[in-house]
């Protein structure tokens, strides 16, 4: 069989609690054909036992004779060289996707360098090492964009808390290693069936309380006007291979010149200064960079489509329907008196225990679930990220399978949540 119709061999690094397990399931599925010869999955959670949520059908992916996992300690050189080596008798790996990058807003700036900048340098600088012929970096909703209107990929939207701030450095180190053939895929809040990580998890979940008690469920942040642009779980894993086989015919150099973008610099130039690996803050890299949102509205059918972005008000009141209740801004007044502190203690002493008596009220009662109800500081602050798609669907040709943001992929998610038992089945009022 020649090269050019040979399936492609994969390596997808970190991920795991995240996006990992919906790109594995859509390289090497279940069921069926898989994408590529062989895919191997390298992070440092266990599978066996686990150590993170997996979801059911991720074991059942795990078994395909295909499918490699590997517990390494991705922090260290050597480890992220020896995954690299493919198995005996195959030919080197065709595709990285690189899914690492502390996800925790509360883990601090040490903790931020070194599991999100740290982990992806040693990985860029293997794959450059070794030619693979596409790098994916995955970018996490970790901007602030204005409000005039879905950005493109040439606008300077900007990172502001400390851990956007690094993943955005990241960013800007991975475009300056030569011979890398870099690929960003910068994605809106996620939401899917088994995503429960996340903004867009937590709102759904906190909806549900407030549907529970029959209250409606308030902000600080209105009137909602700002986009919260979010795309399904299943488009991030074919956008990410999408990506990838964009990448491999063309090489950096024409990849940069199709769709090339400069990458500001947004951080401390002391800080960057001590830490090996930075780019210069004087410098600009280019790299591909791609959006992946959804930009329609929730309250169309899709039969009524239109393009407008998804906002704070329309998803809120849209997700809060769904449960039965209502989705409400508290007064100015209210608002100019607020401490955010005094929020988060306030509200989560509603959400939390009311959770877990609805747990508790479940038939059957459900003693275990990866799903919580506690909003913390960055779950409650603004918001605001709003992408235009456009070039993803000109450049690359990628069309959104789930393109409906709306009650009915929230009660598909609720749905297979019962299903696991992760969620309350609770007596209709």
């Amino acid at each position: 069989m020649s090269d050019s119709l040979e399936k492609p061999s994969a390596i997808i690094f970190g991920g795991l609690n995240t996006f990992s397990r919906a790109l594995a399931a859509l390289l090497v599925p279940p069921e069926g054909d898989s994408l590529v010869s062989h895919l191997r999955i390298v992070d440092k959670f266990s599978v066996s036992p686990p150590t993170t949520y997996l979801g059911p059908e991720f074991p059942k992916v795990l078994a395909r004779p295909e499918v490699e996992y590997r517990q390494a300690n991705l922090t260290v050189p050597t480890a992220v060289a020896s995954a690299f080596d493919p198995p005996t008798g195959r030919a080197p790996y065709t595709y990285v996707f690189d899914l690492t990058g502390e996800v925790n807003h509360d883990r601090g700036e040490v903790i931020a360098i070194k599991m999100t900048f740290t982990v992806s340098r040693n990985i860029a600088l293997e794959a450059a090492k070794r030619s693979v012929k596409a790098y994916v970096r995955l970018q996490q909703p970790v901007y602030e964009t204005s409000d005039k209107g879905p950005l493109d990929e040439k606008e300077d939207v900007k990172p502001v808390k400390t851990l956007d701030i690094w993943w955005h450095e990241t960013l800007r180190m991975l475009a300056s290693i030569e011979n890398l053939n870099l690929v960003v895929l910068r994605v809106g809040f996620v939401y899917g069936p088994y995503v429960e990580f996340g903004l867009y998890a937590l709102v759904i979940t906190v909806a549900s309380v407030y549907g529970y008690m029959k209250k409606p469920m308030k902000t600080i942040w209105g009137p909602g006007k700002e986009p919260v642009h979010t795309v399904h779980i299943d488009d991030v894993a074919g956008a990410l291979w999408a990506c990838a086989q964009w990448m491999r015919p063309l090489g950096r150099q024409q990849a940069d010149a199709i769709a090339g973008e400069k990458i500001p610099f947004h951080n401390d130039k002391g800080k960057v200064k001590e830490l090996a690996g930075t780019c210069s803050p004087d410098v600009q890299p280019v790299a591909p960079i791609f959006n992946l949102v959804v930009l329609r509205n929730p309250f169309m059918t899709r039969r009524q489509v239109d393009d407008s972005e998804t906002t704070l008000a329309k998803g809120g009141s849209m997700i809060t329907q769904f449960f039965g209740t209502t989705f409400e801004f508290y007064s100015s007044l209210e608002t100019a008196m607020a401490k955010l502190e005094d929020l988060e203690e306030e509200i989560n002493e509603h959400h939390v225990g009311t959770w877990t008596e609805m747990l508790q009220l479940s038939n059957p009662p459900i003693t275990h679930t990866p799903l919580n109800a506690y909003m913390d500081k960055y779950s409650l602050s603004r918001h605001r990220l709003g992408y235009s798609n456009r070039k993803i669907k000109r450049v690359i040709g990628y069309q959104l399978k789930r393109p409906d943001f709306c009650q009915e992929t929230i009660q598909e998610v609720v749905d297979k949540w019962k299903a696991e038992g992760s969620w309350p089945v609770l007596p209709k009022a």
